[in-house]
């Protein structure tokens, strides 16, 4: 695979697993294109994208911008491309430079979730199983013909960032296998039914703010998909206290609701108890609009991550 010039263009930790299985196969990677550094921390110092600090550690050459690879480009060669999380659209005057195209790793089973959350999507709709698409890339978005697919199944304990590296390290093992098939023509690439296609969007931060009156099911897919990132989160009254919390892991309960007090089920939602934490055999609940959640470790604005058991010696 040394004779094939490639590019390799990616910028998050999601790219890492496929620009390190490229560069162990021995393909020739004339050039890593990445986003440039960003301001970081406190004193918003400048830091590079995991993929540009991997490329540092492998030596190979680095660009940010696609301004500079244009006057690159037609020196270095590149027989194809291989993309992976860059976070910018790739204009076609690009595209056309590569003999072979450029090489998409999506997460997600394309035409469905195309966008940039597929991780969270995924989780977020109660998807039993989720999977890597290896497309070619074109000028729209999560758009062009598919080279390979493999399916994983999701775990009713995964959440963002479990998925993430299942779906990361799944992307680099597919890709190498596909390239050596793709590049001598014994595949050819099939076009997505677009009829099919759905849409992911962007997750914002207020996307965590956890809404009780939907159901335990739905909560706790939204908090495993927004783990780590945004968090799920509500306000309580503690103490007599507006008090902000992040929810960082729970579980369905098997009962509905255990009443605050009572030894029995009450298999009705009280309704004025929706959103408000009640503790049973330490255990802390929080009732939803349809069944309820034990809460199993949380953050207090400003206070370190804690367990339900320390919550609760700490607050009730």
């Amino acid at each position: 695979m040394d004779k094939y010039n490639i590019i390799f263009f990616g910028t998050p930790q999601f790219a890492l697993p496929t620009l390190k299985a490229l560069h162990q196969e021995g393909f020739n990677i004339v050039l890593v294109v990445t986003r440039p550094d960003k301001p970081s921390g406190r004193r918003l110092l400048l830091k590079p994208s995991p993929v540009k600090s991997l490329a540092q550690e492998l030596n190979l050459p680095i660009c940010d911008s696609l301004k500079e690879l244009r006057s690159k480009i037609n020196n270095l060669k590149p027989q194809f491309g291989v993309v992976v999380a860059y976070g910018k659209i790739i204009p076609q005057d690009i595209l056309d430079s590569f003999p072979f195209g450029l090489i998409n790793v999506h997460p997600s089973l394309l035409p469905k979730y195309r966008g940039p959350s597929p991780i969270q999507a995924a989780l977020l709709n109660g998807d039993q199983d989720t999977g890597i698409t290896i497309m070619k890339l074109d000028e729209e978005m999560d758009h062009g013909d598919i080279l390979s697919q493999k399916e994983v199944p999701i775990s009713p304990i995964d959440n963002s960032e479990t998925l993430h590296d299942k779906l990361a390290d799944l992307g680099a093992k597919l890709l190498v296998q596909v390239l050596p098939e793709f590049l001598t023509g014994k595949i050819i690439p099939q076009p997505q039914d677009h009829a099919q296609a759905t849409l992911c969007k962007i997750i914002r931060k207020d996307d965590g703010l956890i809404d009780w009156s939907k159901s335990a099911e739905e909560i706790d897919r939204q908090i495993r998909a927004f783990s780590p990132w945004p968090g799920s989160f509500s306000d309580f009254m503690i103490k007599n206290k507006k008090t902000r919390l992040k929810i960082l892991k729970a579980r369905l309960a098997e009962n509905s609701w255990l009443a605050e007090g009572s030894t029995s089920t009450v298999k009705e939602p009280v309704k004025n108890q929706i959103g408000k934490f009640q503790q049973k055999n330490g255990h802390l609940y929080v009732q939803c609009g349809q069944g309820s959640l034990i809460i199993e470790e949380l953050q207090p604005e400003g206070k370190k991550t804690m367990s339900a058991q320390e919550f609760i010696n700490g607050y009730f």
